[in-house]
C-alpha cells in the first residue's frame, strides 16, 4: 500500500484522467434505470463484456419489472446461463422485480438504502446505478479501483470502504462525478494487476507505484 498521495499530486491526476477521457462512460449497457440495476447484479464475477453478450437479447423482451416477471425465471436463465452464479442471479433479479413492482410501483429508488434492500444488490452496485443514472458522485469500489487507489496512493485502504471513503475525502469534488469511472477503467486497461503498462500511463512521472515496469 503506496503512503497517501498529496491533494496537488491528485488533483493533477484526474486533471489528465479528465483531458484524455473528458466523459468517462461505464461499459454495461442499459436502456433505463431498471436495465442498469439488472446488469449491474448479472456483473458480480463477471465480465462487463460477457454481461452485455448475455442482456442484448434479454433487455428486447424484458427491459421493465414487469416484463421481466412474465418472462419467469426459467425464461430469465436461458438468457443469462452463460454467466457465472446464473442460477442464483436470476433468482434475485425476479426476487428484486417483484419488489420493484410491488413496492416501488416498478421504478427504481434513487436512495442508497432503498436499493441494497433489493436481492443482489450491495453497496456498490448500488453506487453504479447512483452514479451513472442519478449522477450521484457516488464510488463504486471493484478490484481494478481497489488496487489501483492502494498502487498510486490515491485512495489507500485496507478495505472497499475505507477506499471509497478516502476517494470521497482526497479526490476534488469537481472530479468526484467520474472519479471512479476514471479509476476502473485506468486498472483495467493500464494499471493491471499482474503487468501494469507503466510505459502507456499517463501519470507515470507522479506515481509513487516502485516496481514499475518496463
Amino acid at each position: 500500500m503506496a503512503k497517501q498521495m498529496d491533494y496537488n499530486t491528485i488533483r493533477e491526476v484526474f486533471r489528465r484522467f479528465h483531458e484524455a477521457d473528458p466523459e468517462p462512460k461505464g461499459e454495461l449497457e442499459h436502456v433505463n434505470a431498471y436495465t442498469l440495476v439488472v446488469a449491474v447484479a448479472l456483473s458480480a464475477q463477471a465480465t462487463d463484456a460477457g454481461v452485455n453478450k448475455a442482456t442484448r437479447s434479454l433487455f428486447k423482451v424484458a427491459d421493465t419489472p414487469e416484463k421481466m416477471l412474465e418472462l419467469g425465471e426459467e425464461g430469465l436463465v436461458g438468457h443469462i446461463k452463460t454467466i457465472g452464479l446464473y442460477r442464483q442471479k436470476a433468482k434475485n433479479v425476479i426476487k428484486l422485480s417483484r419488489i420493484l413492482v410491488d413496492t416501488y410501483g416498478g421504478e427504481v429508488p434513487n436512495s442508497r438504502a432503498a436499493l441494497q434492500s433489493l436481492p443482489g444488490v450491495g453497496r456498490k452496485t448500488a453506487n453504479v446505478v447512483l452514479n451513472m443514472w442519478w449522477h450521484y458522485p457516488a464510488q463504486a469500489v471493484d478490484t481494478h479501483i481497489f488496487r489501483v487507489g492502494n498502487r498510486t496512493g490515491i485512495a489507500p485502504g485496507k478495505d472497499v470502504i475505507a477506499v471509497e471513503r478516502a476517494i470521497e475525502d482526497n479526490v476534488p469534488a469537481d472530479y468526484q462525478l467520474h472519479a471512479h469511472h476514471w479509476l476502473i477503467l485506468h486498472g483495467r486497461y493500464v494499471c493491471k494487476a499482474r503487468k501494469p503498462m507503466c510505459p502507456n500511463c499517463i501519470i507515470r512521472d507522479i506515481c509513487p507505484y516502485e516496481e514499475k515496469t518496463l
